[in-house]
């Protein structure tokens, strides 16, 4: 008999994300840090209007860690649901990222978010 994952949506993904986060800052208290930058999601004209205003940005990845490991400032991803496409806006800021000296990758679903999590904070910390 085998089994069927089910399709969760991106929101439920990174929810189950930053459920694990809570349980594994016991091991790494830098996960106190790990925040997502809301610029996605749809939103009333006005609003998405207002939030360009103070700065909101398409592309910018959805995931951040703002903790040096193994030689990167940081940690972005960009969390997709399992079947989802990452947009020229998000690949631009992605590129940007990697050569300002972050480590910036796209995770399709919670388990490849979690597994680039916990190999990020497995890194040698930078002095």
């Amino acid at each position: 008999m085998t089994t069927r994952r089910l399709h969760m949506t991106e929101s439920q993904e990174q929810t189950a994300v930053f459920r694990w986060a809570a349980l594994a800052m016991n091991h790494w208290p830098e996960l106190f840090f790990l925040h997502h930058v809301p610029n996605g999601g749809s939103r009333y004209p006005i609003e998405a209007v207002n939030l360009k205003r103070q700065g909101v940005k398409p592309g910018v990845p959805d995931i951040c860690l703002p903790c040096a490991r193994g030689g990167y400032q940081g940690l972005y991803i960009e969390l997709k649901a399992q079947h989802g496409r990452v947009s020229p806006e998000q690949s631009m800021w992605l590129e940007h990222l990697r050569a300002a000296g972050y480590r910036a990758e796209v995770a399709f679903g919670a388990e490849q978010a979690i597994s680039i999590l916990t190999q990020y904070l497995t890194a040698e910390r930078a002095i």
